[in-house]
């Protein structure tokens, strides 16, 4: 039995559950924000036991998305008790399932440090982008002058701003001279600070396991998406990778416990390949959908091989 732990909205595991109902694949959906209503039993007698929506034995989890649920209207220092005792339930269950995971939690949270990624990606021979994290207005002016006047700001952790049920992203943006000039006006909270490096495309590597899909989006054939392909949308087409850069992307993955990543990289017109980052639970039904690359099928297979 495969259990998927996710929330209503997760349209990429509505993928999943299509073809797995379409070839009568056991499997059980676990909705994080019904987690107070769904029945989950965890107990330790003569032996462990539990029992998740009423069933027992999992043989494989794929750990997409978790949303916690809407308490309502109480009090704040109620809620934030109760949003951190459920929490705090999730992830305790989570852990203590013996089972095949694509991947396992714990896993993912630590993946999805972006400077951690790029130490591992660095030590592992992958190119990585003259990078700088700092709130020192000093060091940031300094590092700037240093590029040429050519680097680019993005985010620590989220691109994504929730706003009730509105969502806005914060895009990669390159570091205009104005703004360095006018630096004594703002505040610095710590960002992620990278020179610019020219492309020639960018490649969305999807790895599931040992197998490499990889698709490369041609973002500098319109200015609105040279800086950040996400500003628009855009083809994806399937692209060949050198040997060693697949394997360096299937690495990335061992060195940090994941069964499942969503690499980016820049080709650049030299024909290196560089690292950005490495998302542990990224999107991919798009790349699917425009490319024909197999990644729905693989992940079937990875969840089944040890339940069918």
């Amino acid at each position: 039995m495969i259990l998927i732990i996710t929330h209503k909205t997760d349209f990429t595991a509505d993928f999943i559950i299509n073809k797995l109902n379409k070839k009568k694949i056991p499997y059980k959906r676990f909705n994080c924000e019904d987690i107070l209503t769904n029945n989950t039993t965890i107990s330790y007698d003569s032996q462990f036991k539990y029992s998740i929506l009423e069933e027992n034995d999992f043989r494989s989890v794929w750990f997409r998305r978790t949303k916690l649920p809407d308490l309502g209207d109480i009090p704040l220092h109620q809620k934030s008790y109760l949003i951190g005792e459920i929490d705090s339930f999730a992830k305790n269950l989570f852990s203590i399932l013996d089972a095949k995971w694509l991947s396992e939690p714990f896993a993912v949270y630590r993946s999805e440090n972006k400077l951690l990624q790029l130490k591992i990606a660095q030590n592992l021979g992958f190119t990585v982008p003259a990078t700088m994290v700092t709130n020192s207005k000093e060091e940031l002016v300094l590092f700037y002058r240093k590029h040429n006047e050519n680097i680019i700001v993005k985010p620590i952790s989220q691109t994504r701003i929730s706003n009730n049920n509105n969502a806005s992203f914060i895009f990669t943006n390159k570091i205009e001279r104005e703004l360095i000039n006018k630096i004594e006006e703002y505040d610095l909270t710590p960002c992620i600070f990278q020179e610019n490096i020219e492309k020639d495309y960018e490649v969305r590597v999807t790895v599931i396991g040992r197998q490499v899909f990889s698709a490369a989006v041609y973002s500098q054939q319109d200015k609105e998406t040279v800086t950040d392909w996400r500003r628009k949308k855009l083809f994806f087409k399937t692209v060949d990778l050198p040997d060693d850069i697949q394997i360096l992307c299937v690495d990335i993955l061992k060195a940090l416990d994941l069964q499942f990543g969503a690499i980016d990289l820049i080709k650049t017109k030299s024909g290196d390949y560089v690292f950005l980052e490495i998302n542990p639970n990224g999107q991919w039904v798009w790349i699917e959908n425009e490319t024909g690359l197999p990644i729905s099928d693989a992940i079937i297979k990875f969840l089944t091989c040890e339940t069918q």
